[in-house]
């Protein structure tokens, strides 16, 4: 699909309020979050149509994160278990040192095994909402679960794994 900036914002328009709470728990903040709400309509505004996007919704999503992680890392605020993904440690030609590549891999290895730890259930709420970006009344109608319990299925994988991340440090 090309891109269409009138799909893009209407995308935004209509998962606005979900998006805030997207922002406002990565950020821990309602005023920060709405300011970063702001952002991401401008910086949608400005994506190039011969993009291709496939899904706007999970695009819409992506930018704003994106925006809030850089917010975070002004302040100096992002989590230390993220630091392995530090432009600083890419060499000049873009990728990893061989130290930050081998530490990004053990950091995936243990993610991944977080992850195999986990209830099916919260594993895929987890998974279909933080990597594909689906809102959570589409996750609770496909497990068969209200969107409350779509919420805590995803809290308690989060704990999990930053948990276990924690542990292997």
């Amino acid at each position: 699909m090309r891109n269409d900036v009138s799909a893009l914002t209407a995308s935004f328009r209509e998962n606005y309020q979900d998006l805030l709470r997207f922002l406002t728990r990565r950020t821990g903040d309602a005023d920060r979050a709405a300011v970063l709400a702001e952002d991401t309509y401008l910086r949608l505004t400005t994506v190039p149509s011969a993009l291709e996007i496939e899904n706007p919704r999970a695009f819409v999503y992506r930018v704003a994160g994106n925006l809030a992680i850089d917010a975070l890392r002004r302040e100096g605020r992002l989590a230390p278990d993220l630091t392995f993904l530090e432009a600083g440690e890419a060499a000049a030609d873009g990728t990893l040192s061989p130290e930050a590549s081998a530490l990004a891999r053990d950091r995936l290895r243990q993610l991944e095994e977080a992850l195999d730890e986990l209830p099916a259930k919260a594993r895929t709420a987890l998974l279909l909402n933080r990597v594909e970006g689906r809102p959570f009344v589409e996750i609770a109608g496909q497990l068969g679960v209200s969107e409350s319990m779509v919420a805590k299925y995803i809290a308690r994988a989060l704990r999990h794994c930053r948990d276990r991340l924690r542990l292997g440090e």
